[in-house]
């Protein structure tokens, strides 16, 4: 019986076994630390968001910066609704919560990891964790794997070790092309007096731009201790990476707030000082804002708080305006958005094979999940890769 060994066991390496036909093989999956399935236990906040319902291929592949091209004809064989109705047949029942974001429906990630052990063991699949693998060696038809728990031999090897750089080195010194790693999705540092204080302060819709790279991005908005996160950060964070180490994560962002033009947010405030002129400005509700951040940006635009909205000024408005629609921001660095870390980079997409997600320069050999150089926005989408990608190896490998 031939031996399949699997190199890291996370959603790649498990997903991929638990679709293999082990009666026509023997497979071992290798995990380096005492756990597996790690990233799915702690993503969406414990919850596993699992996919996205995004079941469109050609839409889908807009939510990645890199890899969009590749994946493109594997989601037209596997898809976010093959991967609800593959874990739906499991028993695992799932919810498409209003963002599109798919769940389970217990809110555990507990739940999926469960399913997928269950048909690792249904399938009698060895598991050894706390197994380092140090070298891998190609001879003759078979590859021997090294490793701390000692020597392993293979006729196949899928290679789903996430990011190491570690991992990359060994693929590297097997003569693949490595894409320098960069980190994507991350939330920007900023020290500036209108967010002080105001973290947990969010925002329905807002519009970031990073002037220097002429790049967009809009959707909620969270101010934290640290600076700026949420969606419009996020996504301007993965699709401008690379440029964004390069210039070490120091540059200017403009955002804003309300998501209105300087004159419709313009219109609006004179709109409000005719219907209000008694009002006070520090109690006027005029845009869709909490009202501390309201107050904070009439602060930080000099304006006195007591004053009659009849009474501020075309000058007093265009400073209160310029805060709330395209007020800059120095960003100084960079912190991990929970504790999802992603990068971009890693093995170099034109040594992939999309058909079956083998590699062209190693035989028998396949390459699946954040080794490769593939990352998406937050959403359930770098889940999905991986789950589609390790689908389309086992169906390879299942007929051969």
């Amino acid at each position: 019986m031939k031996q399949i060994i699997i190199i890291g066991g996370g959603a790649a390496g498990f997903f991929c076994a638990a679709n293999l036909d082990a009666t026509q093989y023997k497979v071992t999956i290798l995990e380096q630390n005492s756990d597996v399935l790690q990233k799915v236990k702690i993503s969406g906040g414990g919850r596993c968001n699992v996919t996205h319902a995004c079941f469109d291929p050609r839409e889908l592949v807009q939510f990645y910066p890199r890899g969009n091209k590749e994946l493109l004809s594997v989601f037209t064989r596997f898809q976010p609704g093959d991967t609800m109705e593959w874990f739906e047949n499991r028993k695992v029942s799932l919810k498409i919560e209003g963002d599109n974001r798919v769940f389970p429906e217990s809110n555990s990630s507990q739940t999926i990891i469960n399913a997928m052990l269950k048909e690792i063991q249904n399938k009698n699949i060895e598991v050894k964790t706390k197994c380092s693998v140090k070298e891998i060696e190609k001879q003759d038809e078979k590859y021997a794997v090294k490793t701390s728990l000692g020597d392993f031999e293979a006729d196949y090897i899928i290679y789903t070790t996430g990011s190491s750089p570690k991992s990359l080195k060994i693929i590297q010194n097997l003569g693949h092309k490595i894409v320098d790693l960069v980190p994507s999705l991350f939330t920007f540092n900023i020290k500036d007096d209108l967010l002080k204080d105001l973290a947990g302060t969010s925002f329905e819709m807002a519009e970031t731009s990073i002037p220097k790279l002429k790049t967009e991005e809009s959707g909620p908005l969270l101010i934290t201790h640290w600076g700026l996160s949420g969606p419009a950060i996020l996504k301007i964070s993965a699709w401008e990476a690379v440029n964004l180490a390069n210039m070490k994560y120091n540059f200017e962002i403009e955002v804003n707030f309300v998501s209105k033009s300087l004159d419709e947010a313009e219109q609006l405030f004179q709109n409000f000082k005719q219907s209000n002129p008694k009002k006070t400005i520090g109690q006027s509700k005029i845009f869709d804002i909490t009202n501390r951040f309201w107050q904070r940006v009439l602060e930080v635009s000099n304006i006195d708080l007591n004053k009659q909205a009849a009474n501020i000024s075309k000058k007093e408005i265009d400073r209160i305006i310029e805060n709330l629609c395209k007020k800059k921001f120095q960003v100084t660095g960079k912190s991990t958005f929970k504790d999802e870390f992603v990068t971009a980079g890693g093995v170099d997409l034109k040594e992939i094979n999309f058909k079956n997600m083998s590699s062209k320069i190693l035989p028998n050999f396949y390459i699946a999940g954040e080794v490769l150089n593939i990352d998406a926005v937050t959403g359930g989408f770098n889940f999905q890769a991986c789950w589609s990608e390790a689908w389309l190896i086992a169906q390879d490998l299942n007929y051969k």
